[in-house]
């Protein structure tokens, strides 16, 4: 097969004066990348510009070259729009084009460019997200890449009112960000106080959705997340038909859901994959484990410093003798050992996957045995600390859970001070800042302040799924009406 060659330009011819190619060259100029050619085609001389990085040279070849080389071929307005080209009038769009992965064309006796994109595929396949993955239900995820992230939103919702509009972030990166929402469903006034507060950001630049959530969160010193992070499209997919905000940004594969409340951390995919009993039952576990995680180590301090008197008469020999020569008092146990448990943790996640498993696990058993055996910690603490980490762990969300490991330190310190005083005046902040803080506009800790009773269907409770006919308030869905009688077909009514 004969090998496909570029046409040879005549470099003896005088070369004529393109204005707008000679910017563009002086701005790329430094860059070995930034590659050109031309050759003579009619009336016309062409000559092409493009960063050979970002480019698709085959795509080119194929789609643009070897057409307009065709012998009935002409190369005029027409021609190259129906070629898929775009009419480059300003410099501005012909480097955003080429840096996006395009061909700039310059008709060079006309003076005029054309745009023509033809990005370098580079993407990984679609997998499941490791960190939140499902018994039951869809097992694929985001990637890096921003309209594939759309499209598999794209095809779980078949609908006109699926609207996406696009942002441009950092100055320097120029990070293509998308909001997506659902026209007629969403409140228009959240979507324009998110575009609003997107505006504003000026920074040179922008990596990750992590980013954004800094810059439009309502409170940056709350340790409660006021964004939800989520890899899977069906979660996404969930709350955009519950009224809420999706933004995904190009490079990660992370999208930000708004507004959101504290329960809506506590939801798994899981719960509306399998029956609603046993999906109540686990969401009911995971509040628990909340409680647990924040109060366990100050419950035990303030049980051993100030009332001893709360615990059963056959329990104080046992943890007598437990906590019988250690020379430190309870709370800088509990804080060596809570700070153990995140080096571990941090060490496993930093770690290539089986070594930092192998850590995790003997580091674990192997630190806590020794501390026991040196007498510098007791046998109760090492099971405080160990339920305490499980239950930090049982939350579907990262942010969160993070939020719940450092809430327990202050509540500790309180609980050594005044005991159970400390730590209920330490909760009764807590739950005072949970009901101050807002997600655009949205309490953080609706359904139950203010109280919503309709909306508690799916809080603490997941309430069969032909229960939930409309949807929750605290999205400010414009259009709260989800669903008809769907179990109408026990009494024959009609659809």
């Amino acid at each position: 097969m004969k090998k496909f060659r570029l046409p040879a330009s005549n470099s003896e011819k005088k070369e004529i004066h393109c204005s707008g190619y000679e910017k563009l060259k002086a701005v790329f100029q430094h860059t070995a990348d930034f590659k050109e050619f031309e050759f003579k085609r009619g009336n016309y001389t062409l000559r092409f510009c493009f960063l050979e990085t970002m480019v698709s040279q085959e795509k080119f070849k194929e789609l643009l070259l070897i057409p307009l080389l065709a012998e009935d071929s002409q190369v005029t307005p027409d021609e190259l729009k129906l070629l898929n080209g775009i009419r480059a009038d300003t410099q501005k769009n012909m480097i955003s084009g080429i840096l996006s992965g395009g061909y700039v064309l310059f008709l060079c006796e006309r003076d005029e460019g054309w745009l023509f994109t033809f990005p370098k595929d580079i993407q990984r396949a679609i997998q499941e997200p490791i960190n939140e993955s499902v018994v039951r239900g869809a097992h694929d995820g985001f990637v890096e890449k921003l309209e594939t992230n759309i499209s598999q939103l794209r095809l779980r919702i078949k609908n006109p009112e699926f609207t996406v509009n696009y942002h441009e972030l950092g100055d320097k990166t120029k990070t293509k960000v998308a909001v997506i929402f659902m026209k007629g469903i969403a409140d228009q006034n959240i979507v324009d106080e998110v575009e609003r507060r997107l505006s504003y950001i000026s920074t040179d630049m922008v990596l990750s959705p992590g980013y954004i959530e800094e810059f439009i969160e309502d409170d940056p010193f709350s340790l409660f997340p006021q964004l939800i992070n989520t890899e899977r499209p069906d979660r996404a997919m969930a709350n955009l038909m519950e009224g809420r905000i999706i933004i995904i940004g190009d490079g990660s594969p992370t999208a930000l859901i708004l507004p959101i409340t504290f329960f809506a951390f506590y939801q798994s995919s899981d719960d509306y994959n399998s029956r609603w009993i046993p999906s109540t039952f686990i969401r009911l576990l995971r509040y628990v484990s909340f409680l647990i995680a924040i109060t366990l180590p100050a419950f035990y301090i303030a049980i051993i410093a100030f009332h001893l008197e709360v615990i059963p008469h056959e329990l104080i020999l046992p943890l007598k003798g437990s906590i019988e020569g250690i020379p430190y008092p309870p709370l800088l146990e509990a804080f060596f050992m809570e700070i153990t448990i995140e080096l571990i943790r941090e060490a496993g996640i930093r770690l290539p996957r089986p070594i930092g498993q192998t850590i995790g696990i003997v580091g674990g058993l192997v630190i806590g045995d020794a501390v026991v055996s040196a007498g510098l910690i007791s046998n109760i603490m090492i099971v405080i600390v160990a339920v305490t980490a499980i239950s930090a762990f049982v939350v579907p969300s990262n942010e969160m859970s993070t939020a719940v490991r450092l809430i327990r330190f202050p509540l500790m310190v309180a609980a050594a001070i005044l005991g159970f005083v400390g730590l209920t005046f330490g909760l009764i902040f807590v739950f005072i800042k949970l009901c101050k803080l807002e997600s655009f506009g949205v309490p953080y800790f609706s359904p139950l302040a203010p109280l919503q009773v309709k909306d508690l269907k799916d809080t603490f409770l997941r309430m069969p799924l032909w229960k939930m006919d409309e949807r929750p308030r605290n999205s400010h869905a414009v259009n709260t009406k989800r669903q008809r009688d769907s179990r109408g077909w026990k009494t024959n009514e009609p659809r």
